[in-house]
């Protein structure tokens, strides 16, 4: 499995150096494990890594300032691949790291919600593999009614609501117990009825998650 360069931005001495040891013991190389935004920046500019790891609020105001570093490298770093950890549900930081670069390679989760530490090694490989992973919480919070998905019939909301969440087609047809067949003829009609013409399916998902964690309506599965 490839290597994955990371540099890690956590406050908490511990709970630092305790992710520090799990990143390790998992495959992936920590480059710098930092207590500080400004110090995340620096240690990016110095080793240019694939990953970061961060907590959102760190010294000195314990507000957003893991979350602000996080999207001024990825204005110059697009590229970077983002996972940061929160202790609560903050609607506006995700929508803030979703906008970040391209949309694409960031992840929200919750702390108190990472409750398997595979589970949680395989958002950070899928992350840095480019796709874009939000806990399920923080999408029924970001969610609101609004016109680009009033098209949408209840079914295909449920199936886009999955797609937001992670889940693969395979996935979505398990989740829903229907055909993948059918969880295709879903897909393909949001993404006619949301306006994407057709190209990379990765592109078209993305932008679909996109659009539903900004202007949709969660359902309430």
């Amino acid at each position: 499995m490839q290597v994955i360069r990371t540099v890690l931005a956590e406050d908490g001495a511990l709970l630092r150096e305790g992710l520090a040891a799990l990143l390790g013991r998992f495959g992936f190389e920590v480059v710098a494990a930092v207590g500080d935004a400004e110090a995340l920046i620096a240690a990016v500019e110095r080793h240019e890594p694939e990953l970061v790891v961060t907590d959102i609020r760190m010294p000195p105001g314990f507000s957003d300032e893991g979350l602000r570093a996080t999207v001024r490298l990825r204005q110059t770093r697009p590229e970077l691949r983002v996972v940061v950890l929160s202790q609560f549900v903050e609607t506006s930081y995700a929508s803030d790291l979703l906008d970040s670069g391209d949309g694409t390679g960031v992840g929200y989760l919750l702390k108190d919600r990472v409750g398997d530490v595979r589970e949680f090694v395989a958002v950070l490989h899928r992350v840095a593999a480019g796709e874009t992973v939000v806990d399920p919480e923080v999408v029924r919070k970001l969610v609101k009614r609004s016109t680009p998905l009033a098209a949408l019939s209840n079914r295909e909301r449920e199936v886009l609501g999955l797609v937001a969440e992670g889940y693969s087609n395979a996935g979505i047809a398990e989740h829903l117990v229907v055909s993948e067949a059918a969880v295709n003829k879903h897909i393909g009609n949001i993404f006619t009825k949301l306006g994407f013409t057709p190209g990379e399916d990765r592109n078209r998902r993305v932008l679909a998650t996109l659009t539903y964690l900004r202007d949709g309506s969660a359902s309430t599965r």
